[in-house]
């Protein structure tokens, strides 16, 4: 649920947005995020190189050759990073497509998403790294520690159910004026 704080500031944002002469595209009970992934997915069908600019990492699943994502992290303009492929690989040694099952081990707090108990940034892109997937995780889940593989073992329909909830909808109905 939307804090309400929040949802006070979306028409004001709207209206400034839309004074500013940029589209705005929403549909009821779609989130943002969604919307978002919808409309790279229609630019880069046409052809257009994109550029997110946004405050939340869910959205390096996203990151093409012609999609970068710029993230203003908290402190300003001044703390921003862009992430192409290469930053992700240079930062977590993953892939774009790979950002999913290494956020679902090791949690988002912002989204409420818990991890799995004892694996942190680290554990997760090793994991990954290493096995490629979770369904590769937990194929050799046998070749971890005992205490990894406890928690692996304990808590994997929680792991396949935060990569289900994470997963960016590419195809929400908007009509859009590329």
């Amino acid at each position: 649920r939307m804090p309400d704080d929040m949802r006070e500031q979306n028409p004001k944002v709207r209206e400034g947005v839309r004074a500013l002469g940029i589209p705005v595209y929403e549909r009821e009970g779609v989130e943002a995020d969604d919307a978002i992934a919808t409309l790279v997915g229609q630019a880069e069908a046409a052809g257009l190189e994109t550029v997110i600019l946004t405050g939340d990492l869910d959205m390096l699943q996203l990151v093409t050759e012609r999609t970068t994502l710029v993230v203003s992290l908290r402190g300003g303009m001044s703390n921003t990073l862009v992430y192409d492929l290469a930053k992700i690989e240079d930062r977590w040694g993953l892939r774009p497509d790979q950002m999913l099952d290494y956020k679902a081990l090791k949690g988002d707090p912002t989204d409420n998403i818990p991890g799995i108990p004892g694996v942190g940034e680290k554990t997760a892109a090793k994991l990954v790294n290493t096995y490629g997937d979770l369904d590769g995780i937990f194929a050799h889940v046998d070749e971890q520690t005992p205490k990894l593989r406890q928690n692996l073992t304990e808590h994997e329909a929680q792991a396949r159910l935060n990569a289900e909830v994470m997963v960016l909808l590419r195809d929400i109905p908007l009509e859009t004026d590329l």
